[in-house]
């Protein structure tokens, strides 16, 4: 019965927290986060499911090791549930989280101690060598993650030592168990399976998701070698788990262990350092075994081992690792946003951007000054927007406080950074040749009988903030506008265009890549925000600003801007949820701006459908900004498609385009179908271009497009949309000849 209930207690715990998670990232595929009390209700549930059985073993065996099996593991489920409480606090809080689960952990073990008593002690020389297994452990760790920030660090660090201090006492009572077994090995086997199935159901609570996930697999094969020197005195279970633990806990961000960042991401090496954990402890007890012979330890002998160890883990982190610290940043939100009124009567579109970024960056300037002094003389880095009034701040949640204080700040959000990875994966290639007709969208949308008819979008700059784009590819080296100041990445500072995703190629070569796109005689500026398909809003507005004021390499956004650079057309194929940062406001302020300066900003609706009101993630759900939605090749609205009405109750999409398996280039010269509203986005952004350059007169007039746009749209198939009458999922299906047709046949006029 104690093996049924061991086997019970390490399914259960991993199927209700697997299980949790995989629901989790489901819903994060459609939009949804789970609510914050899920987490810890299903810790809850699986403590409870494991206490129950365990409890009655305990109280009805007559064996001594099945009563202290019992008693020990209704313990170590219990507290998995206690610390899982900590995972209230949202992932965004990471350093809430590490303090309270601290806190938790140490106020358990205090009451532990005074119910129970302390814990035998350790001899020196068991503390030295469980010290340096634990270090051992945490090899991997040092291997594949990285640090957060620096207060970040130390709690990780605090929260480590806590959980390993609770775990002392049943983790030691556990390991005993194997004792009076006279085979070494036997008696190992058996107190370490014992005593590992106790660690399952602690460490269950222990890491917001999915770090719990990776310490279930990597700390409780340590309790192998803990059982083997139990066999010897009193082992530390303190020294040898913490640093266990602290791997997990301080070099993984559970915000960026979503799949949705892709498959060899940082789940993937966190799998990896996991498995490497456990492989490791199990190499460690098979050392440690003959330990508990007859080999005589010594104080020092040990503590050299465990300082070889240190000095090894040293090594690999500064030579195979990501050293540093790599912390969340903040960004500040400015009261005074920059007044742009009466822009869009200015008739010279060069005169309008340059009046545009000029009272943008007076705001700024002026607005800034007191809150970049208070900054300076407090040693904290900044770095000044001005799209958005507002200010990225290099410190955590100790500085969100007096940030939110000051007279001229409206609002702290977050600004994540993402942690370094040991390899960057490999872009999506295209298996497929290049088409030899025009595909089934641009056909759909009738862009090819504008080409022999019309124009190619000659003479119109399309600017692309995205994944990035490989220059190099067919469809689109030879559109490239060139010169220094066409292409932009704020993260990896790349020299040259490059694509490590293959998300922004593919978009860009749909609005103007030849063979593929839908003006393929427009050129291309391109900036990167997204490199591991996760922004913040930082990356978005560096990119912003330089599509309204393009800078050469070095230069200064603020000051060396050319705003008469800029492109006229954007295509913005990504959105910026909470888990970036952004609320619903973040970005308003960006778009209007190029709304005033006459830039046609288009963007993607979203993926989430086919739920009523799913377009809430910013640039999407504003006003301002022209908002796309996908139809499949029967112009039916693709059921991924988001729907409105937005927070705001504003019907969107504005228009369709084809947005499921659609071909266009990918990294590395191929092509490749895609689907979602990013590969709708370009189409119309296409068609704007070819618009513009079909009627010169009409560039910069974004109401006048829109409403051309609007009025000559094909039917599209809304039986799947029931979302009312703010749902416009079933909004007209772009008709690229008729709307160059219209702009050619209408006579521009100021906008209003």
């Amino acid at each position: 019965m104690t093996i049924v209930l061991g086997l019970w207690a390490v399914a259960v715990t991993v199927a209700v927290h697997a299980g949790v998670w995989v629901v989790g990232e489901g819903l994060l595929a459609l939009g949804f986060e789970l609510p914050s009390f899920v987490w810890p209700a299903a810790g809850w549930l699986a403590a409870l499911l494991v206490t129950g059985p365990a409890f009655l073993l305990a109280r009805l065996s007559r064996v001594a090791f099945a009563q202290v099996a019992g008693r020990q593991w209704a313990l170590t489920a219990l507290l998995g549930g206690l610390l899982g409480t900590a995972r209230i606090i949202p992932t965004t809080a990471h350093e809430g989280y590490l303090a309270l689960l601290a806190v938790t952990a140490a106020v358990a073990a205090t009451v532990h101690r005074a119910v129970r008593g302390r814990a035998p002690r350790s001899s020196g020389w068991l503390f030295w060598l469980c010290l340096a297994i634990g270090l051992v452990a945490l090899l991997p760790w040092l291997w594949v993650g990285a640090f957060g920030g620096q207060v970040e660090t130390v709690l990780a660090a605090l929260a480590a030592v806590a959980v390993a201090w609770l775990a002392v006492r049943p983790a030691t009572a556990l390991a005993d168990a194997g004792s009076s077994i006279r085979s070494v090995w036997g008696g190992t086997a058996i107190g370490g399976l014992t005593a590992g199935v106790g660690l399952v159901t602690l460490v269950a609570g222990v890491g917001e998701p999915a770090v719990q996930l990776f310490a279930m697999v990597a700390v409780p094969p340590l309790a192998f070698a803990l059982a083997a020197l139990a066999r010897r005195g009193h082992p530390s279970a303190l020294a040898l788990l913490a640093p266990a633990l602290f791997g997990p806990l301080a070099l993984v961000d559970p915000e960026e262990t979503s799949l949705l960042l892709g498959l060899r991401d940082v789940a993937f090496w966190s799998a990896i350092g996991a498995l490497a954990g456990l492989v490791l402890a199990l190499a460690v007890t098979a050392a440690a075994v003959p330990a508990t012979g007859r080999i005589v330890w010594r104080p020092g002998f040990a503590a050299l081992a465990a300082a070889v160890v240190l000095a090894g883990g040293a090594t690999v982190y500064a030579t195979l690792g990501q050293p540093g610290f790599h912390g969340e940043h903040l960004f500040v939100i400015m009261k005074e946003q920059a007044d742009l009124s009466g822009l869009r009567e200015v008739p010279d579109r060069t005169t309008r951007i340059r009046q545009t970024y000029e009272r943008l960056v007076g705001t700024a300037e002026r607005s800034q000054a007191s809150l970049r002094g208070a900054l300076r003389s407090r040693g904290i880095d900044y770095t000044p927007f001005y799209l958005v009034n507002g200010i990225e701040v290099a410190a955590g949640p100790l500085a969100r406080r007096w940030l939110e204080g000051r007279p001229e700040v409206d609002r702290v959000l977050l600004n994540p950074r993402l942690r370094p990875l040991p390899a960057v994966a490999a872009p999506t290639r295209g298996v497929l040749p290049a088409p030899t007709a025009p595909p089934w969208n641009l056909t759909l949308i009738k862009a090819d009988q504008v080409w022999s008819h019309f124009t190619t979008g000659r003479g119109i700059v399309v600017g692309s903030s995205d994944s990035g784009v490989d220059v190099t590819h067919p469809a689109l080296r030879t559109s490239f506008r060139g010169s220094d100041d066409s292409w932009f990445d704020p993260v990896d500072h790349t020299a040259a265009p490059a694509d490590h995703n293959g998300h922004g190629t593919h978009t860009l070569a749909t609005a103007v890549g030849a063979g593929v796109g839908v003006a393929p005689g427009a050129q291309w500026i391109a900036c990167s925000n997204l490199p591991r398909n996760l922004g913040s809003m930082a990356n978005y507005l560096s990119c912003l600003q330089f599509m309204l004021a393009p800078f050469h390499p070095g230069a200064d956004p603020m000051h060396d801007g050319q705003p008469d650079r800029a492109p006229q057309v954007l295509t913005n194929s990504w959105g910026c949820p909470s888990v970036e940062g952004c609320d619903t406001r973040s970005l308003r302020h960006a778009v209007d701006a190029f709304a005033a300066a006459g830039i046609f900003f288009v963007a993607a609706a979203g993926n989430t459908g086919p739920g009523c009101a799913t377009v809430t993630d910013p640039p999407a759900n504003y006003a301002a900004t022209f908002t796309i939605g996908a139809v499949t090749s029967t112009s039916q609205v693709a059921s991924f498609s988001s729907r409105g009405p937005t927070p705001d109750n504003l019907p969107k999409p504005d228009l369709m385009a084809p947005g499921a398996a659609v071909v266009s280039a990918l990294p590395g010269g191929g092509y490749g179908a895609l689907s979602g509203t990013s590969m709708a986005t370009p189409h119309v952004a296409g068609v704007v271009a070819l618009m513009w350059a079909a009627n010169p007169a009409l560039i910069g007039n974004i109401e006048q497009t829109r409403a051309i746009l609007i009025h000559t749209t094909q039917p599209v198939d809304i039986s799947t949309s029931s979302c009312g009458p703010t749902d416009t999922a079933g909004a007209g299906l772009v008709d690229a000849l008729a709307a160059v047709t219209a702009a050619t046949a209408t006579a521009t006029h100021p906008t209003p």
